[in-house]
């Protein structure tokens, strides 16, 4: 009881333990023919038992699809109808003109184009209506001229 009032306290120390024996204390201890056991301690693992019916049962079901893109020929009319599409300087529309004048990115645009894009309806109304032509509806009405309003 006394021997813990005679030690000081350290904070922010563990007690010293003994060092793991290596290299020649460990030779030693062979040649002197001690019993000597030599082994890795490994943490227990937290994880139980796999549960084979919940995998089943994912890898029946059906893979989620991934989202639909734009078709192609609703990128190849865009890029017809902004080329068409003349500038104040005579100089065809570019995709960053095209993107800055409908408020989007210009990787938008591009991706638009080639075909890569998630169709985004607010997006394409906006580009019929800067580049007058139908992106959205019927596949047989896209490229096609967009009418003005009705007359009633």
């Amino acid at each position: 009881m006394s021997d813990d009032w005679d030690k000081p306290t350290i904070i922010g120390h563990g007690a010293r333990r003994p060092a793991v024996a290596k290299g020649t204390a460990l030779n030693a201890a062979q040649r002197s023919g001690a019993a000597i056991a030599t082994g890795t301690k490994t943490a227990g693992q937290s994880k139980g038992p796999a549960d084979h019916q919940r995998i089943a049962a994912l890898d029946r079901d059906d893979a989620p699809k991934p989202p639909e893109k734009v078709d192609v020929s609703v990128g190849k009319a865009l890029a017809q109808a902004r080329q068409a599409k003349l500038k104040p300087d005579g100089k065809s529309m570019t995709q960053k003109d095209l993107a800055t004048a409908v408020n989007a990115k210009p990787q938008d645009i591009a991706d638009l184009e080639s075909g890569r894009a998630v169709p985004n309806q607010q997006l394409l109304a906006k580009l019929e209506r800067i580049v007058g032509v139908k992106l959205r509806g019927a596949p047989a009405l896209i490229g096609t001229p967009l009418a003005g309003p009705k007359k009633k």
